[in-house]
Order: C-alpha cells, then structure tokens, then sequence
C-alpha cells in the first residue's frame, strides 16, 4: 500500500501524529506485559491487583468528558502537553508505590489519576489531526491516514511489550515503568516542538465555566443529538468493551489449550498476535474500504464477522486452530477500525471534535466496566471457552446500532474526506489536492 499524496504541510502534520503515536504506544507497550506481575510483586492480591486495573478503568470513564472538553475550549496541544505530564507523574508514582510496598487504596487513587492521563489523549490528538490535515490542504479520505498510524502503534507494542518483559527479567519488576516515564519525557519535548493548534482556534469569549457548559452542550447536540453518530456510539460498549476482556483472556486461555500454565512465552503470544494484526489491519483497511460504497458496509462485516470469529474461538479445544481464528479476529477489527475512525470524525463539526471523540471512548470504556466482571465470573464458574462465546454474542448485539447508523443515508457513509465533514467552508488547500477517488 503506497502513502496517501499529501500536500507538504499536512505531510508534515501526519510525520508529527505518526511520531506522537509511536512515543505513546511504545511507553505504554513497555508494561503491558508485565503489569500484573508488578502490582502482585508490590504485595497486592490477585483480586486487589485485578481492582486496581478497575480503577484505572474508572478514573477514564469519569475523566473522559472533562479532559475532551478541556481540548475543544482550551486546545489540542495544551491537552497532550496535560495527559503526558500527568502519565510521567502517576507513572512514577506506581513505581514508588511498588518500592514501598503501598496499601491497595494508594494503587486505587494513583490508578484512577492514570485514567486521568490517558484521556486527555483520547480525541484530542485525532482532532487535532483531522483538522491539521484539512488546513493543511488535504482533501483525501481519512482511511489512509488513520491506517498507517494503526501499522505504527502495532509496530511499537510489538517491540514494547517484548522488550519490556526481557528488561525485567535481566534488571528487575521496576525498570519498565521507569523507562515508560523517561519515554513520556521524551514525548513532551517532541510535542512541545511539533504540535500546534492547526486549523482550530480556541473560543475563549465566554468565561472558562460558560464555556465548558456551553461546549458540552454543542457536543452533545452533535454526538447523541446526532442520529448516526448516536448509533455508532451505543455500538461501542459491545465493540470495544469487549475487546477489553478478549486481551486478557486469551493469555490464560491460550496456557489451557497448550496445556503447561507455566509456560509464559505462550501467554505472550496474544499480545504479539494483537500486535501484528494491528500491522496487517493497517495494511488491510485502505483496500477493503474501496470494496464497499459505504463505509458501514465495512464496519458491519467487521463487527460480524468478529463475533462469529469469537464464537468459534470460543468452540474450538485445537491450540493452532485457536491460534488461527485469534489472528484473524485481530485482523478483522483492525480493518475495520480505521474506517470506523474516518467515518466517526467526518460526522463531527471541528468545534465539537474532541468532546464527541472522548464521549466516544467513554462509551467503550464504560461497555469494558460493565461486561469484564460478569465475563470473569463465567470464565471461574464455566472456563474461558463459554466466556468467549458469550462475548461473541455480546459483541454481535452491537450490530443492530450499526444497522441502525447505515440507515441514516449520512454524507459522510459514502462521501470522501472534507465533503463530508459537516463544518463550514474549508479554508483553500495550501498543495495540490488528492485524487478525488482517494487514489494513492
């Protein structure tokens, strides 16, 4: 797959996302495979250490909203420059907590401000890109764009998680958390240099409490108000909340199949096979939207054939054929997603962008509060193959929303780039337009 043809100046706004994402994902990717581990080795039990992921999970949903409007009135770049410094310190602080051997509480409240960091994130980075993209003079579908970030992040959790883990073993629990903070530091002199408010500017005419009420209220006005965007989003909690429980399932499920509960390496296989869908969903996704007219088509399949994927791992007791639908479930929702992203942030007025794509989030994290614990219950009570299945069927409930999304003849389902974007005019591309086709 070749690269989208950008004008210069959005080239130059995709290199500083592409660069922010893998700083992000390569900081977050250093724990991932070692968290629990680090929060059993600080003297938590396996319960306390599971709430203190639920915290964390918690602190997102009740943050979400408040740091999505803090982008739209404050900006893009104060945001990340926000969540960083906030994920630097919380980060720093677990890994005091692991020296002290801290009481659970202490890991709840500093679990809770983790959630805090990351959503000053989530939708203020791919707002600020959408609409650096669109003053910058691209006028392309978004599919290409948010599908080499995809290929990016998968090739930074590939590395970080494996290199986390071997850095742990050779040193000790403590050392990943300390390099994810160095990276973070790293991260906020980058964005600092590369990342400014483009093609968005700040309405600061009403006082910061007005404000705020006056954002929220426009932002939901587009995102509930909004009978496509309102689908898409009640579609979320079956999508994303389940893949919440999926990644963690699949390492002991995948232990059980091979038959040694010991055997680590194995368990790291889900992380690595996410991974490496990621890279090949990237690659996928830009070839399977110009399949389909609609970009619904596309997230309707996906959405399908995931839970059918998910049933059927669910069913089988073969390691390598649980290895093979489970790799073909990752490259099916990665397909899938950056579709989903385009389509989600053509529907959305850049005033609104970042609140509506944070309620968005908030959506699926809460859809993961809510189906992870019930889930867990039937993986004690039942094992992990009739947990997958029900997840299977509760990922499929997600499909009449889509449905019901598909039927609202939005511009967006099947117009390209900017057209569908229901801003006013956009100012005059600064290079020499995409292809209308989206061709590369």
């Amino acid at each position: 797959m070749s690269a989208p043809l950008l004008p210069p100046a959005a080239r130059r706004v995709q290199r500083s996302y592409l660069t922010l994402l893998l700083g992000n994902t390569l900081a977050a990717s250093f724990i991932w495979g070692i968290n629990t581990l680090f929060l059993l080795d600080a003297g938590l039990s396996n319960f306390e250490a599971f709430a203190a992921n639920a915290f964390y999970t918690v602190g997102m949903v009740v943050f979400e909203i408040p740091t999505g409007v803090i982008a739209d009135s404050v900006g893009r770049r104060a945001s990340y420059l926000l969540g960083t410094l906030t994920l630097t310190a919380t980060t720093v602080l677990y890994w005091l907590l692991w020296l002290w051997s801290a009481p659970f509480w202490a890991w709840a409240a500093v679990s809770m401000l983790l959630g805090l960091g990351f959503t000053f994130f989530s939708g203020a980075v791919e707002a600020w890109l959408v609409d650096a993209l669109r003053a910058s003079g691209y006028r392309g579908p978004l599919e290409p764009v948010f599908s080499q970030g995809l290929i990016v992040s998968g090739v930074a959790m590939l590395f970080g998680s494996i290199a986390g883990g071997v850095i742990a073993e050779v040193t000790d629990l403590g050392v990943p958390f300390l390099l994810r903070a160095a990276v973070l530091l790293t991260m906020l002199v980058v964005a600092f240099r590369v990342m400014h408010d483009i093609g968005f500017t700040p309405d600061r005419s009403e006082r910061p409490v007005a404000a705020v009420r006056t954002l929220f209220r426009s932002s939901i006005h587009n995102g509930l108000g909004n009978a496509p965007v309102r689908f898409i989003m009640l579609a979320a909690p079956f999508t994303a909340g389940i893949s919440f429980y999926v990644f963690y399932a699949l390492q002991p499920y995948l232990l059980h199949l091979w038959g040694d509960e010991e055997a680590y390496s194995i368990a790291g296989l889900a992380a690595a096979i996410v991974a490496g869908s990621q890279i090949v969903g990237g690659l996928l996704a830009p070839l399977v939207r110009r399949l389909f007219r609609k970009r619904t088509s596309t997230i309707l399949l996906g959405g399908a054939a995931g839970a059918a994927l998910l049933l059927s791992l669910g069913l089988t007791r073969h390691f390598w054929v649980a290895l093979l639908l489970l790799t073909a479930w990752g490259v099916v929702s990665a397909s899938a997603g950056p579709v989903r992203q385009a389509y989600l942030n053509d529907l959305i007025p850049s005033r609104q962008r970042a609140t509506v794509l944070s309620f968005d989030s908030l959506m699926g994290n809460a859809g993961g509060v809510v189906v992870q614990p019930p889930l867990g219950r039937i993986a004690d009570v039942s094992g992990y193959p009739l947990s997958l299945v029900v997840a299977g069927a509760i990922q499929a409930l997600a499909l009449p929303f889509l449905v019901l999304s598909r039927r609202q003849n939005a511009p967006a389902d099947v117009a390209i780039g900017a057209d569908a974007t229901p801003d006013a005019t956009p100012p005059p591309p600064l290079g020499p337009p995409l292809d209308p086709r989206g061709a590369a």
